[in-house]
């Protein structure tokens, strides 16, 4: 009997993303009941579908291969308390469902000895009587699993479940799974969900959310005391318990810049690297008890004892809170920025105050974005996309980034490669050399863009880059009879 599986999980499976199963069910290539899809309609649509080339069973081989190195191997597996919970759940699953059949197969035995006892007292009925009989000794045999071929992707999915829980959010609706050791926080955080959260360590509570099905198990210590209403209610630290099972949450997420509270914290500097002549990347590491709570494209002010400070946009992904990123052009960012080009180290410690700034993705839109960066600008749309990448957005993307210098497209090794690896992407370097004005090149930018983007009008745009260029693409994209209501920018 087919299998109705999660969206989430269904492409999990397959070894597609989620977009591309979204983008069949819209294009009425595959139907879909209540948001889950059928093993059978999968099969069906992928019937070349190779499990032992799928996405689940490629992990499953990576772990076996490295089952001996224990870092990797640590980070890949859930811990045993809680692998052995997963495996006891699916042994309950198990157990319910051999009992079910076994009365079903009593019930249907015991129908078929009366069929044939009236069979024999009814001469005038017997032939209906034996071919109702002879009906359900076929159907119990096909029930049994005697004539039918086992579900390979249910199969699958039991396995997965092992490997991974399936989480889904109300009232949102949207959903992410929970792997090897990371907590429901870490798992939402790395799906691109903005939940609230605090400290990420147990101590302020923030991250309460309510389990309303499902069972998740602690996973460290903590020292905020839920009250015992909130206990009855079911409510549990996303920070310190991890899913046992599939598991639906109560859980509030942020919307706009006004639900991220500002927050001062001391990272370390972990690396500075050259990226081109004019780009350095300042990459900082929060503690592991005090991460910054941010949306994807605002901005962070950074300070140094002896270097004063200065506001960078943050260029990584909320998705990684205690990794942050910032480009640092050179010439720019006055003593702190010297600092960051001539002798800013590995080890030493930066005050990062924020977050700032509305420029910010319209998760509620279902349509297509375009991102369009001038030089710098390069580092908010980076962040923008990063989380549209985590959240597995089903909108078709496009980065036009338009750079004055030669080696201005500082990281464009990192766009052709999100250019190959997904299907919903697309990349158009633009070099503005050569134009008499700002004005000139960011109008051969937003020519390239009408060009080369059919639906630009139908999509929504988000600019950053300087003043000199925002300006005056913004008006030729009204000009243009572009939406202004489709049009965010931000000038960095």
């Amino acid at each position: 009997m087919p299998q109705q599986l999660a969206l989430s999980r269904a492409a999990r499976l397959i070894g597609v993303s989620r977009a591309a199963l979204q983008k069949r069910i819209k294009d009425g290539g595959l139907h879909s009941f209540d948001g889950t899809i059928s093993t059978e309609e999968l099969l069906r649509l992928y019937p070349d579908l190779d499990l032992e080339d799928s996405g689940l069973f490629e992990q499953t081989r990576k772990i076996k291969e490295e089952a001996f190195r224990r870092r990797i191997m640590d980070r890949t597996l859930p811990a045993k308390e809680v692998l052995a919970e997963r495996l006891f759940e699916q042994g309950m699953e198990l157990n319910d469902l051999r009992q079910h059949l076994q009365r079903y197969h009593t019930l249907v035995v015991g129908l078929q000895s009366r069929i044939r006892e009236l069979s024999g007292n009814s001469p005038a009925g017997g032939v209906a009587l034996d071919q109702l009989d002879q009906w359900l000794e076929r159907e119990l045999r096909h029930v049994l699993g005697e004539e039918q071929k086992p579900d390979s992707l249910a199969v699958m999915d039991a396995m997965l479940k092992v490997m991974s829980a399936h989480v889904s959010l109300q009232p949102s609706g949207r959903d992410f799974f929970v792997e090897g050791n990371d907590t429901l926080l870490e798992a939402a955080l790395k799906a691109g969900l903005a939940l609230n959260y605090g400290c990420s360590s147990g101590n302020c509570g923030l991250c309460k959310a309510r389990v309303i099905s499902g069972q998740v198990m602690k996973t460290r210590h903590y020292d905020y005391v839920l009250s015992d209403p909130e206990k009855q209610q079911g409510y549990t630290l996303m920070c310190c318990h991890t899913a046992v099972s599939d598991v639906v949450l109560e859980a509030l997420e942020a919307k706009s810049a006004s639900d991220i509270p500002k927050q001062q914290l001391t990272a370390r500097v972990k690396a500075v690297t050259q990226l081109s002549d004019s780009m350095m990347m300042l990459h900082l590491r929060t503690p592991r008890s005090h991460r910054l709570r941010f949306l994807a494209g605002q901005s962070a002010t950074l300070g140094h004892a002896g270097a004063g400070s200065a506001e960078f946009p943050i260029a990584s992904c909320p998705c990684n809170d205690r990794d942050l990123q910032f480009h640092v052009e050179r010439g720019l960012g006055g003593a702190f920025g010297e600092r960051v080009w001539n002798g800013m180290k590995p080890g030493e410690n930066v005050t990062v105050y924020g977050p700032w700034g509305d420029y910010i993705l319209n998760e509620d839109t279902q349509n297509n974005v375009i991102f369009v960066a001038f030089d710098r600008g390069f580092a908010p749309i980076k962040s923008l996309l990063e989380h549209s990448m985590a959240r597995e957005s089903n909108e078709e993307m496009g980065l036009v980034w338009g750079t004055s210098t030669p080696d201005g497209h500082y990281m464009n090794n990192l766009c052709r490669a999100w250019t190959d690896a997904l299907e919903n992407f697309r990349y158009l370097p633009v070099f503005m050399a050569g134009r008499d004005s700002a004005e000139a090149a960011a109008a051969d930018v937003v020519d390239r863009l009408l060009a080369e983007f059919p639906k630009t009008r139908q999509a929504d745009l988000y600019l950053a880059g300087p003043e000199i260029y925002i300006a005056p693409a913004m008006a030729q994209l009204l000009a243009a009879g572009f939406p202004k209501s489709r049009l965010t920018a931000m000038a960095v």
